[in-house]
C-alpha cells in the first residue's frame, strides 16, 4: 500500500520490524512451553529475549545468502544468544509454525483497529439517523423519484449495515485467532501437541484442530471477503453521497475545507473526490478477495503460493478499509444537508410522488385496480407533459376521478405527513439495537 492511504496504526502493525518482532515472540512462546515441560532449561526464553533484538538489515543481509527469509531470522538470533540457549531457538519447527502463527496474531491486531474505526462509525450514522429522522427528502428507485423518505431512514439503513459488518469482523476475527506448532505436515512429528498448547495459551490464540504444514486458508479468505464487504458498504454509502452532491441534485455535500481546491482548471468546482476515493479502494479489497479465495486451494499439505499473496493482500486490504472507514467518518460528521435543495427537489415533480397513494385511495373508494390505475396513470402522464400543471389539479379535472372521490379527499391525500409516519419506528429500532 502506498504511503498516501497509510494509516500510522496499522503501519506500526505491518512493518517489517515489528513482523519480525511477532516472529520471536511465537519462537519464544515455544521455547517458554519447552521449559514448562522440564524439557528446556529454564530461564532460557529470557536469556533470549534480553540478548536478541531484531535487526532487519542483518536479516535481510543473511536473506541474500540463504534466500529464505525465516532461516534467515533464525540465524541473525541465534547469533546474538549463548550456544546453549541458541540450540532450543526452532528447535523441532517447520517455517510455517512460526508465519502462519504470527499473521493470525498480526491480523487480530489490525483487526481490532478497524473494528474500533467502524464502531466509531457506527455512532457517527446513528447520531445522524435521530437527528436528521424527519428531513424530508424524496426516495428514488432507478434514479428516479419515487416517493418521499427522510435523511435520517437513509442513515438508519446504513446504520444496521454497518452493525452487521461489526459482527462479520468480529466472526472474522474469531476464525483467524488460531495458531498451529505441528511441524512440517502437522502431525507433531517433532514436537508434542502439549508443546503447541502451552505455547498458543501464552501467545492468547486457539489451536488449530487439525493442520497440514500451514493453517488452512479458508480462515484467511474469511478476513479478506469480510474486508471486501465492509469495503463495498462503504462504496455503497459513498456512491449515494456522490450522487446526492451532482449538480442537479445537490441535496448534500461533502466537507470541502478553507483553501481547498477542486480542479486545476474550473475554480466553480466542489467534487465528492473523498466519496470517491472510497469507491476505488473498494474495487482493490474486491480484487484481493478473490486473491484469498484462490489461495485456499494448495497441492498436498502445503506450497507457497498463496505467501507472496498475502505479504501484499493482508498489509493492503487492511489498510484500504481502515483508510477508507475512517474517510467515511470524516464526510458523514462534516456532511453539508441542503434540507432546502431537499424540499424543492421533492416538489419538482408537482406531486407526481402521490401517485401511489392516490391509486390506493381510489380503490378503497369503490374503484377497480384497474379504473384506478389508469385514472391516476393518465392524471400523471398529463403532469409528466406539462410544466404548468400538477397532479392534484389533473385529479380535481378528472371526470373518472370524481365519480370516487371528493375535492376535499383528493387535497387531504397530498399531504408528505403520510409518507413518513412510521419512521420514527424505524429510528426506534436503533436504540432497542443498542
Amino acid at each position: 500500500m502506498i504511503q498516501r492511504y497509510q494509516t500510522e496504526e496499522l503501519k506500526k502493525i505491518w512493518s517489517e520490524e515489528n513482523k519480525f518482532q511477532t516472529w520471536l515472540e511465537v519462537e519464544l512462546a515455544v521455547i517458554k512451553a519447552y521449559e514448562l515441560t522440564g524439557v528446556a532449561p529454564s530461564g532460557t526464553s529470557e536469556r533470549i529475549r534480553k540478548n536478541a533484538k531484531i535487526n532487519v538489515k542483518r536479516i535481510e543481509e543473511i536473506e541474500k545468502s540463504t534466500n529464505h527469509d525465516v532461516i534467515a531470522f533464525v540465524n541473525s538470533i541465534i547469533e546474538q544468544v549463548e550456544p546453549e540457549d541458541g540450540k532450543w531457538f526452532h528447535y523441532g519447527l517447520t517455517s510455517s509454525d512460526i508465519v502462519d502463527t504470527a499473521l493470525s496474531l498480526l491480523t487480530i491486531k489490525a483487526l481490532d483497529v478497524i473494528i474500533k474505526e467502524t464502531e466509531r462509525l457506527k455512532n457517527t450514522i446513528k447520531n445522524l439517523a435521530i437527528k436528521e429522522a424527519e428531513t424530508l427528502m424524496i426516495g428514488r428507485t432507478h434514479g428516479v423519484h419515487a416517493e418521499p423518505t427522510t435523511f435520517g431512514h437513509k442513515m438508519a439503513v446504513w446504520f444496521f449495515e454497518t452493525k452487521r459488518n461489526l459482527k462479520r469482523l468480529e466472526f472474522a476475527r474469531e476464525n483467524i485467532a488460531y495458531g498451529k506448532i505441528s511441524g512440517a505436515v502437522g502431525t507433531y512429528s517433532n514436537i508434542s501437541p502439549e508443546i503447541e498448547k502451552i505455547a498458543l495459551e501464552l501467545l492468547g490464540l486457539n489451536r488449530s484442530p487439525a493442520s497440514t504444514q500451514i493453517l488452512q486458508r479458508d480462515r484467511h479468505a474469511q478476513v479478506i471477503t469480510t474486508l471486501a464487504i465492509c469495503a463495498s458498504s462503504l462504496e455503497k454509502f459513498a456512491t449515494e453521497i456522490r450522487h446526492l452532491q451532482r449538480t442537479e441534485v445537490l441535496e448534500a455535500e461533502e466537507p470541502f475545507g478553507k483553501g481547498q481546491k477542486g480542479s486545476s482548471a474550473m475554480p466553480h468546482k466542489k467534487n465528492p473526490i473523498i466519496c470517491e476515493r472510497i469507491s476505488g479502494l473498494a474495487r482493490l479489497v474486491r480484487g484481493y478477495a478473490i486473491t484469498s479465495m484462490e489461495n485456499i486451494s494448495l497441492w498436498h499439505e502445503r506450497d507457497i503460493s498463496h505467501s507472496s499473496t498475502e505479504r501484499v493482500i493482508f498489509p493492503d486490504a487492511t489498510f484500504a478499509v481502515h483508510y477508507a472507514t475512517r474517510k467515511m467518518n470524516e464526510v458523514l460528521t462534516g456532511l453539508k444537508i441542503n434540507k432546502e435543495r431537499m424540499l424543492k427537489n421533492l416538489e419538482s415533480t408537482r406531486g407526481l410522488v402521490f401517485s401511489s397513494r392516490l391509486l390506493l385511495y381510489l380503490i378503497s373508494k369503490g374503484a377497480s385496480r384497474p379504473e384506478a390505475y389508469d385514472i391516476v396513470q393518465r392524471c400523471a402522464m398529463k403532469t409528466w407533459e406539462n410544466e404548468d400543471t400538477n397532479l392534484l389539479d389533473e385529479t380535481l379535472k378528472d371526470e373518472e376521478a370524481k365519480k370516487f372521490v371528493s375535492e376535499n379527499e383528493v387535497r387531504n391525500i397530498f399531504d408528505y405527513r403520510y409518507f413518513i409516519r412510521n419512521v420514527p419506528e424505524i429510528i426506534q429500532r436503533i436504540e432497542k439495537e443498542e
